[in-house]
């Protein structure tokens, strides 16, 4: 039986689309997804991509909240070392208020960026290393209990909203279960350790306020389609635009030049890391997330839709939605 299912946007701009029409679709999908029953959409944040819209992660959750009615939105993830837990409480405590109960806090420590743009943020260096200690304080503005006397985060104090930390690696898993916070392993995109930090986090969790036992969330790219031919269609333009975006640094490529960069090392590389992706068609995908969640024993999985258009990740969706016997509205 398939989990309860996520999504995670990465607002991707399309080729030849503009970052307006991205954010526009960013609440097509949202308010599809609510009507199909998914449990929840996440924003991640990135900078310095021109082909990802969702840097201003805050915002964007604000924008698609205003637009929808009931689905939890959420970042998936703010990458605190770049802010200050304050500002991030105050941010989230605000969203909070305005749309109480649906919003939920990932946090990761990765910089979200390259080294250039690290010093751009005005990034501390050393800022990962405080990310235990910044998580804590950021729970203490939210629950209204701070750890920094004389500092209380308003809005945010008393909201509780949820966190969630976010890892590809065993630090993320140790560090969740020591705070007694769900895990979410960033799977669809760095699988190596999955099954290692999943066994970790189990064995070492210890109850919180917020979780009484643990609460895995696995990611897992998804390219569902009415057919397995077009399934595979869509997920080779996703392979080819990704080797663009990561191997060639944005330069438009023709399929042959991407297909070349595809049978580098390189190219091997990135497709090692879409380990894990479902695709074909509706009996295929389903049959993939089933073992996968069998393999996996995850409590959710977020998947990430990797068709190559809106109307294609809709159906995507929609055919997650199906295959999932989703509650829908």
């Amino acid at each position: 039986m398939t989990p309860p299912l996520s999504i995670l946007d990465l607002a991707i701009v399309e080729q030849h689309k503009t970052v307006r029409e991205s954010l526009d679709a960013t609440v097509v999908l949202a308010r599809h997804a609510e009507q199909l029953g998914f449990s929840r959409i996440w924003y991640a944040e990135h900078h310095n991509m021109p082909s990802i819209a969702s840097s201003a992660t805050g915002v964007l959750i604000a924008h698609v909240a205003a637009h929808t009615d009931r689905i939890r939105l959420g970042a998936g993830g703010i990458m605190l070392p770049n802010h200050a837990p304050l500002t991030i409480a105050e941010q989230f405590g605000t969203l909070a208020e305005l749309h109480p109960g649906r919003i939920d806090l990932g946090l990761g420590r990765a910089p979200g960026s390259d080294q250039i743009t690290q010093r751009a943020l005005r990034r501390d260096p050393m800022a990962a290393e405080r990310f235990p200690q910044d998580v804590m304080e950021l729970e203490g503005y939210l629950s209204g209990m701070t750890r920094v006397p004389g500092v209380e985060a308003t809005p945010g104090k008393g909201t509780a909203v949820p966190l969630y930390i976010l890892g590809s690696s065993l630090f993320g898993a140790s560090l969740a279960a020591a705070l007694g916070l769900p895990f979410a392993f960033a799977s669809h995109f760095a699988p190596g350790a999955l099954e290692e930090a999943i066994e970790l986090y189990r064995r070492e969790f210890k109850p919180s306020t917020q979780l009484d036992s643990p609460y895995v969330i696995a990611g897992v790219n998804v390219v569902a389609a009415d057919t397995a031919d077009e399934a595979e269609a869509h997920l080779l333009y996703a392979q080819r635009r990704r080797v663009a975006r990561f191997v060639a640094r944005g330069h438009v490529l023709t399929d042959d030049e991407a297909d070349e960069l595809l049978a580098s090392p390189a190219g091997q590389q990135l497709l090692l890391m879409m380990e894990y992706t479902a695709v074909g068609d509706p009996a295929g995908v389903k049959r993939y997330l089933d073992e996968f969640a069998r393999h996996t024993a995850a409590d959710e999985l977020i998947v990430t839709l990797t068709s190559p258009t809106l109307e294609a990740r809709l159906r995507s969706a929609t055919i997650l939605a199906e295959v999932a016997a989703l509650p829908a509205a």
